[in-house]
Parts: C-alpha cells; structure tokens; sequence
C-alpha cells in the first residue's frame, strides 16, 4: 500500500460520500481520493496529501435486536434490490451471498444521461467484465485507443489494473458486471491520462488481454446444443481459458444438456431476452425472465431450458 510509511488517521462516519468531499473540498489540507471499496456500495476510502494520509470508514450503525440487545452492525444492502454506488451508478445484486466472496455479479444503471462524474481508475482484481444491455455508454482504456460507445450487445473484458473511465452516457442505460472476487479495491490513476498516446491492442495485463466485442459486428455461429446458436464474446482466449462468455440463443424451444459443473469454480447465467428454466437433481425447476440471474449448482448435474427467441448470457469460470 502506498500509505505504509505515511502517518495515518483512522476517522469513523455516517457518510462515507460527503465525508470525502468535506476532505477533498472543503478542508485547506490538500487530500486526494486514492482508493474506494467496494465500488457497489463503498464503505471504505483511503486519502493521501504527501505527508499523511486518511483511513474513512463508514461507521457501523447501533441496532436494538428483538431480544433487547443492542448490537453493531454495517449500513445493510438488501440484495436484489438497488442501492447507490460508485459514480453515480445505481447496482443491483445479482447474486445472493456472492458465492462466500468468489464473485460479484452486478445489474448498472445510469438514470441520467450526459457526463458520468467518474475519474481514471483501476482494479485490483481477478477478473472483471462488462457487458451493455440498454443505452450507451462512452469509455475509455489505457492503451486502447480513443473514446469509444458500449452499445446494446457489446462487451468488453477488463484485465487486472488496466486504467479505464465511464466519460458520458444516455439516459437508461444498463449494463451487467462481474468481478472476481466481490469485494476488491477501486485506485484512483493521479499520473496517467487517457487516451494514452500508444495504441497497443495486444499488451498484456497481469496476464490477460484487453478485449471489446461488438455485437453489431459478431457472427451468430452454431453451437454445441441442437437448436442454439451462439456469440463467443473472445474472452476465453484472451484470459487464458480462465474465463468462457457466450451469448447463447435459441432458434426453436431448445435445451443444454445436463451437464456437471465439478470441473468448473462458476456457472453464472443472465437472461437477456425470453424465458429460461433451469432443473438439477430432485430440485423443483425453477423459470427466470429477462434480468432474471442465477449459478447453477455445483457437485450436480444440471439443465438448462431455453424458450424459442431466448438470449442468455453465459459466464463459466
């Protein structure tokens, strides 16, 4: 950590948000955000001016119990439900217990359009995607070239730590994120700017490749199950089969086989378009609509059904 030989004072809030912009605005101190987490729900930041450093932390909360204890516990997130996070982007939980901390599957929306107040950042993570469901959204990334929109469909891989920002926006706009592991930092980048003046497509970031799919642009190819087509966004390739995305659809109603999901950390599925049902073992099958998520079980086979014009997309790990 950069503070490791900065003094550092430790401070307790109500509000982490306007806590920060009391440090960064309105104090003559000098401090700049570092680090926030988790960016769905921060709880946690980290502030540095070159001499001495801040530790926020969102103070945890005094709750009567039915019994008539009186406990402590953190600001709650209902799952499933949407809760303010990083940049003015509102998140919704798509996993319940985000499989003990391996993985955070997120629902974004952006409920005004134009500039998104978001800065050059980075994440310390395992993995990281993004994939557009509604709207557009302008980004850029270190290296990759200038400014470019996320349309419906598109899809873009983010390595480990490569810097990137959300510039603008239309109104509505949507997307899906996944991360590994759920909880991870959010660095502020002081001394890069982007777009870098280097185009390097290729480079690698601890070990993975930058990828941008666009789906405007992506051939719909057969698949492996009788009746579904796919679009493989290239994400197995440039992770090292860490990681296989497709967007699965179905020309008539259609299945994936039972299949086992021993060999595989996750097998995590959002519904794009249609209706999709999902059965494993002596389980009652259970039917999921657009938005709709869920990981199939692991140490069981499993199936997944498909009505006619569905989509889904497919993340296995």
């Amino acid at each position: 950590m950069v503070f490791e030989k900065l003094p550092v004072t430790h401070v307790s809030t109500p509000d982490l948000e306007d806590t920060i912009y009391t440090y960064i605005n309105e104090l003559p101190l000098g401090y700049r955000l570092e680090m926030i987490k988790p960016a769905d729900h921060p709880s946690e930041a980290w502030l540095s001016n070159g001499s001495s450093a801040v530790c926020l932390k969102e103070r945890l909360v005094s709750v009567r119990s039915k019994k008539g204890g009186v406990h402590r516990a953190a600001p709650t997130v209902i799952e499933s439900e949407w809760h303010m996070g990083r940049a003015g982007m509102e998140y919704r939980d798509l996993i319940p217990g985000r499989l003990g901390g391996r993985m955070i599957a997120s629902h974004i929306r952006l409920t005004k359009g134009g500039e998104v107040p978001d800065y050059v950042h980075y994440h310390k993570v395992n993995f990281q995607m993004i994939y557009c469901l509604a709207g557009s959204i302008r980004v850029v990334y270190e290296d990759q070239g200038g400014p470019f929109w996320l349309n419906p469909g598109d899809c873009v891989l983010q390595p480990p730590e490569i810097r990137h920002r959300v510039l603008e926006c239309t109104a509505g706009s949507e997307v899906v994120e996944i991360g590994m592991p759920a909880i991870h930092e959010t660095w502020v980048e002081h001394e890069i700017e982007l777009p870098t003046n280097e185009l390097k497509p290729d480079k690698i970031f601890n070990g993975q490749r930058f990828v941008r799919h666009i789906a405007a642009e992506a051939a719909w190819t057969p698949s492996e199950f009788d009746g579904i087509e796919m679009r493989d966004i290239g994400i197995s390739a440039a992770t090292n089969d860490r990681a296989d995305v497709r967007v699965l659809r179905s020309r008539t109603d259609a299945v994936l086989p039972a299949k086992s999901a021993k060999k595989r950390e996750i097998d995590f599925y959002f519904v794009l378009t249609g209706s999709v049902r999902m059965g494993s073992g002596n389980d009652e099958i259970q039917e999921f609509t657009k938005t709709d998520a869920f990981v199939a079980p692991t140490n069981e086979d499993f199936m997944v059904m498909m009505s006619e014009g569905s989509e889904i997309l497919a993340v296995c790990t």
